[in-house]
């Protein structure tokens, strides 16, 4: 397993990015993706990376409640 710092941002409609509930995790992982689908409460919506290539993960409910989960390590 790897060990990876997970930036985690909580975006509901109302406030949007600008007002997004953010925290640091650090979590052990054979992979982001599959971490991100055992604990997330939304399932995945996109997979993709930063411009620095780490992984960026993006969880969803269909109404507007987002969850963005950004590794490094």
């Amino acid at each position: 397993m790897k060990t990876y710092e997970v930036f985690v941002e909580v975006i509901n409609p109302c406030g949007g990015d600008k007002h997004s509930q953010k925290k640091f995790l650090e979590v052990e992982a054979e992979a982001p993706e599959t971490w991100v689908k055992e604990n997330a409460a939304f399932p995945i919506l996109d997979v993709t990376a930063t411009k620095e290539g780490e992984p960026l993960i993006i969880t969803g409910d269909g109404k507007g409640n987002f969850v963005r989960y950004t590794f490094s390590g």
